[in-house]
């Protein structure tokens, strides 16, 4: 029988119809009240016969009407329904065994009330009201404009649904909030029509809008709201908004701080909607009118900077203004690429900066980090190497380099020998300085012939030899500049032996010698003080023999400093 689409419920005593007074075959018959069923549209619908209770054992037949006399079908007990020949409902209504009413395929013509006649001992009716509904269709747009002008009521867009029943409503919303006409700002219309064929319902609603500066970028929808159904949103409306120009901006659109060779580009921009097509930018005192809001200033220098103005084309009071600064700096040092000073020499180098603004100078040499670059006095063979000079400021820094070389003729600044780890080894060693790096060569051949690196000027050479008689060993040390040379005389391991004997015994006569000097050095300062203090005390008695004073003490005592005094001048 097809698929059923019905609701079936009992409205309230206050909403249901008064009870029929007009059966055409019974002037007896008892009437329940007004019963509803909804169904939907082109589906199909059940009508229940008295709530579907009636028993089939206990009725002689039911019958199926509508309105007073549209008789539909009659089914007797035990026996086939027999259809009307009503042409709206021959073909599509059939009964079910609890006397149930199906009808196929409902429109809006069939929205009505459909009455079950029972037939017993007794005649019953009970009637049903049938209600269709149809879900409206998808928001359609018409009538979209594209533009807005602030301050101005203009008609935006018209939203339509149709094929509804009941009619549905529509809302209109900005930005998710729902919009309320007020006669004036916003006014909304709304306009509802019914196809005479089908009995369906089509709704549209226009929207007029007053614009804001707000409402760039705003979304408008329109809602459709419907009883049977979610509500339905159109796809979001945006629209532009045209105002007049209030304000010129002008900004740098390139990052900075900027210095010489760079390229500026300014950005002039109006309020104002549409924008305008052209402007005026003011560089450097000429008026230069461009087709876009955008104007570059190539390779720009420190007399670039200063002010610079823009304005509408045909309104020039409407400007607007920003500075620019271009930042410079110049390092000139006096000494460059590499350069040659001689052992001794002086050394100075001078640094000139001009600059926007204060600047950071450092020095290194090589890894080494230096506190500043004075003056050398007397140039070293260390002081060669790479000199970095880093000038820095906000944005911008400059580096100079310079590589100095301190050069010498060949100097033995050291010639020695000691003996080897054997018992006849003897080990030379010459000491060299120069630039460039000195050649060493030793006039013997000789072993283990080792060198030190070569550094700050300074070499090491160490040859091992077994001398067998007594030698003189040259160290012969040469570089482009020059040569030089120096000798040390170099005696077999015996002789030395011996001759360390020699210097034992010489050390220890000298050691002899040296204590009987002392030993006599302090009996000769002992008899100097003895003289000096007898011929002291001699004057003191002398002078007291003349004043007739008299010695203190006894006799006794006179006599004893006479005698010690005897005996000192006896040692």
């Amino acid at each position: 029988m097809g698929r059923l689409s019905a609701s079936y419920s009992r409205p309230p005593a206050e909403h249901r119809p008064a009870p029929a007074t007009h059966l055409p075959t019974c002037s007896s018959c008892r009437v329940s009240g007004l019963e509803s069923v909804t169904g939907k549209y082109g589906e199909t619908v059940e009508i229940p016969c008295n709530d579907g209770r009636v028993v089939e054992a206990d009725v002689n037949f039911v019958k199926w009407k509508y309105d007073i006399d549209g008789k539909i079908l009659v089914k007797p007990v035990n026996q086939n329904a027999t259809i009307s020949d009503d042409v709206n409902y021959k073909s599509r209504v059939s009964i079910k065994k609890d006397f149930s009413l199906v009808i196929r395929q409902v429109t809006m013509a069939d929205q009505k009330t459909f009455t079950c006649m029972v037939v017993k001992e007794d005649i019953f009716e009970y009637p049903v009201q049938l209600v269709i509904y149809k879900l409206p269709s998808q928001p359609k747009i018409t009538n979209q404009t594209t533009a807005m002008a602030v301050g101005k009521l203009t008609t935006l867009a018209e939203c339509r649904t149709e094929g509804a029943n009941p009619a549905a409503n529509i809302t209109w919303f900005k930005n998710k909030t729902p919009l309320i006409s007020d006669g004036a700002a916003i006014k909304i219309s709304r306009t509802v029509d019914v196809d005479k064929e089908t009995g369906l319902s089509a709704t549209t609603s226009s929207l007029e809008y007053t614009a804001v500066k707000g409402d760039i970028n705003a979304n408008f929808t329109c809602q459709i709201q419907h009883i049977r159904s979610a509500n339905m949103d159109s796809s979001p409306l945006t629209f532009t908004v045209n105002y007049p120009t209030e304000k010129v901006i002008l900004e740098v659109v390139s990052q900075g701080p900027f210095k010489e060779g760079d390229n500026v580009t300014l950005k002039c921009m109006a309020d104002g909607n549409p924008p305008p097509p052209s402007y005026i930018f003011y560089v450097k005192g000429e008026k230069k009118t461009v087709k876009s809001n955008t104007y570059t200033l190539t390779n720009v220098t420190r007399e670039s900077t200063g002010e610079y103005k823009c304005s509408l084309v045909d309104s020039e009071d409407m400007a607007a203004s920003v500075t620019i600064t271009v930042e410079y700096l110049d390092v000139v040092i006096s000494a460059t690429g590499r350069i040659f000073k001689g052992l001794g020499e002086s050394f100075e180098v001078t640094l000139e900066v001009k600059s926007s603004r204060t600047t950071q100078t450092s020095w290194r040499k090589g890894n080494m980090k230096l506190d500043s670059l004075s003056k050398i006095s007397t140039l070293k063979y260390s002081d060669s190497g790479v000199y970095e000079c880093v000038v820095s400021m906000a944005g911008l820094k400059k580096t100079q380099t310079f590589e100095l070389t301190v050069q010498g003729s060949p100097v033995i600044k050291e010639l020695t020998k000691k003996r080897g780890t054997g018992t006849v080894n003897k080990v030379l060693t010459c000491e060299a300085e120069g630039f460039p790096k000195p050649t060493v060569q030793w006039s013997v051949n000789g072993t283990d012939v080792v060198e030190s690196a070569y550094v700050d000027g300074k070499v090491i050479n160490r040859i091992t030899i077994v001398p067998k008689v007594n030698l003189t060993v040259s160290c012969m040390v040469s570089n482009s500049l020059g040569s030089v040379n120096k000798s040390i005389n170099v005696s077999p391991l015996v002789e030395d032996l011996e001759i360390a004997k020699q210097d034992q015994k010489d050390d220890y006569s000298d050691q002899t010698a040296l204590a009987i000097g002392i030993v006599f050095g302090l009996m000769v300062a002992v008899l100097a003080i003895a003289l000096a203090y007898w011929l002291y005390m001699k004057k003191f008695r002398q002078g007291s023999w003349k004043t007739g004073e008299k010695e203190d003490g006894s006799a006794e005592e006179s006599k004893k400093l006479e005698e010690n005094q005897s005996q000192k001048a006896d040692v």
